[in-house]
């Protein structure tokens, strides 16, 4: 007993892989910056692009001079920063959360889905590093003396606003959604342990915890604290090998101690947070690709395995949901032979287009195969069908059309159900043109009546025969090769499709001898070349045949 069923779908590509993606997704980052924003946001994005891979490099490699990293930013650094004096610190604490900070949010609560989307969240933040200008975390407690940074000015002009914290207790109060770039000394001594606020002690003043040992530790604390913060290391030039360790840490970017300077720190600073972006995008990406997979296979799992063992008829059928790159829609199908060796098939819609209703199509799916090898059919069947419904739907407004048919052992006859769907289309043997079985007998819909009624009626098949069932979405489609909605011939509507043009395309097709999935695949590519494009409801078909 042939079986065919193919399911079609919109492909999801791989997941992105290292540093292809990181550019990638940090060139859809940059292209969204410089339509939504000014130029300054735009070249800022640039800059991250631009050196993007280059300090990935240098990570890797273990490049020993922190101004080598950063001359491949001067060629795309416009900005004219000079020394001017030492640094500011401004003591604020916006209270506001920035727009960066939220889009980063939603990323995480939602699913992208695509490149574009991502980009659309960093360009989020570029937008708010244009508004408010950047803000800089100062992370130091040097014996010696405070850490001297420079006054800078960012790419649109502005000047960079400095906060300075002492240790890391300090550091997470200043640490607001504000902040873009955190300079972090690596010598670091005295910080509070993470997640632990500094105690009061006598004349008011913070009690320190424990040193975290280890320079690297300090800063693997600090990505905890700050994950979606931007993080440059400051340390001693004597020690390369520990600066590029900590951009294999998780750093964006070092600084020797002794080569600060405005020009150098403002193009480290917007370097940083856009390498940091890029990052965020890529994470969002690549687990929106990974979740977008897993719902796949989820879906793959449940759509229905005919059980047609011992039978001698064909089955073939399709199945293409409304709902952009998903494997499942409101539609339903399925098609079992139970022990005394009744064929039953049959093909449901539920309204709607969504998750829910894709949902509730399974269920109803499962629930009509149980019932069925409990020995139920016709109106007691979709009497305990309606009753699932009635259960299941979010709302009293979800209902669901039926069509079920119950094909005797011998194949010449068969009980056919309607509960508010289509009727299906027959074509008898000898050449006999499509025709649809009658459907004056019909009951509603389930889910509209409480007390409803489906009468089953007898028809009469013959020898051999073809039996194709469909849901609406198939004849919904509109005629005339133009996008649905008013023509731009007189602005009138554009016809639809119908049971009447669905007819004269599988005359046409069998006419030319196509038979079972030729027969398909022919019908809905018709459809769909007079809709002008892909049809917008979900649709589902099957197609039974004996010889």
């Amino acid at each position: 007993m042939p079986v065919s069923v193919r399911q079609e779908s919109a492909a999801f590509p791989p997941p992105p892989s290292g540093a292809d993606a990181a550019d990638a997704t940090a060139t859809a980052a940059a292209t969204a910056d410089a339509t939504a924003t000014a130029d300054a946001t735009a070249a800022s994005a640039a800059v991250g692009n631009a050196v993007g891979s280059a300090v990935g490099n240098r990570a890797v490699a273990g490049v020993t001079d922190a101004a080598a990293a950063t001359d491949a930013a001067a060629a795309m650094d416009d900005a004219d920063v000079t020394d001017a004096g030492p640094a500011v610190d401004t003591g604020s604490v916006p209270d506001a959360r920035s727009v960066t900070g939220a889009a980063v949010d939603a990323g995480s609560a939602g699913d992208t889905g695509s490149a574009a989307d991502v980009a659309s969240m960093t360009g989020a933040g570029a937008m708010a590093e244009s508004v408010h200008g950047l803000t800089l975390l100062v992370i130091e407690d040097d014996p010696a003396g405070p850490v001297s940074v420079p006054r800078m000015l960012d790419a649109s002009g502005r000047p960079v606003r400095v906060r300075t914290a002492r240790n890391l207790t300090e550091a997470q109060r200043l640490l607001t959604d504000d902040v873009h770039c955190i300079l972090l000394d690596l010598a670091l001594t005295g910080v509070a342990e993470c997640g632990e606020p500094a105690a009061s002690g006598e004349g008011g003043k913070g009690r320190e915890l424990p040193d975290v040992a280890g320079e690297l530790d300090i800063l693997r604390h600090v990505l905890r604290l700050a994950p979606r913060h931007a993080v440059l290391a400051l340390t001693d030039g004597a020690d390369a090998e520990r600066a590029a360790e900590a951009v294999r840490v998780g750093a964006q970017d070092y600084l020797f101690r002794d080569e600060l300077d405005g020009r150098l720190l403002s193009r480290a600073i917007r370097y940083a947070v856009e390498r940091k972006r890029a990052d965020l995008a890529q994470r969002q990406l690549t687990e929106s690709r990974l979740r977008a997979q897993e719902n796949a296979r989820l879906e793959r799992g449940l759509l229905p395995r005919p059980l047609l063992e011992g039978s001698e008829l064909k089955f073939a059928a399709r199945y293409r949901p409304g709902r952009s790159r998903a494997l499942l829609g409101g539609d339903f199908y399925d098609t079992v032979r139970t022990a005394d060796g009744v064929v039953h098939a049959m093909i449901g819609d539920v309204c709607g287009h969504g998750p829910d209703e894709a949902a509730l199509g399974v269920e109803l799916r499962i629930a009509w195969r149980a019932l069925t090898f409990a020995g139920l059919c016709g109106d007691e069947l979709l009497g305990n069908l309606q009753k699932v419904l009635e259960h299941e739907r979010a709302s009293d407004e979800i209902f669901a059309t039926l069509c079920t048919v119950d094909i005797a052992p011998d194949g010449r006859s068969a009980g056919v159900c309607l509960a508010g769907h289509p009727s299906p289309l027959f074509v008898g043997s000898g050449g006999a043109a499509p025709r649809l079985l009658p459907y004056d007998e019909g009951g509603p819909a389930l889910g509209l009546l409480p007390k409803a009624r489906w009468p089953r009626r007898q028809v009469e098949l013959g020898r051999a025969w073809s039996l194709m069932m469909y849901t609406d979405g198939l004849i919904e489609g509109r005629i005339g090769g133009e996008p649905a909605g008013p023509a731009a011939r007189g602005g009138r509507t554009r016809e639809r499709l119908g049971q009447s043009g669905m007819l004269s395309i599988v005359a046409r097709r069998m006419s030319e001898g196509a038979r079972g999935e030729a027969l398909l695949d022919a019908t809905m590519g018709d459809v769909r070349a007079l809709n002008g494009g892909e049809l917008t409801d979900d649709v589902a078909v099957i197609l039974l045949d004996r010889d």
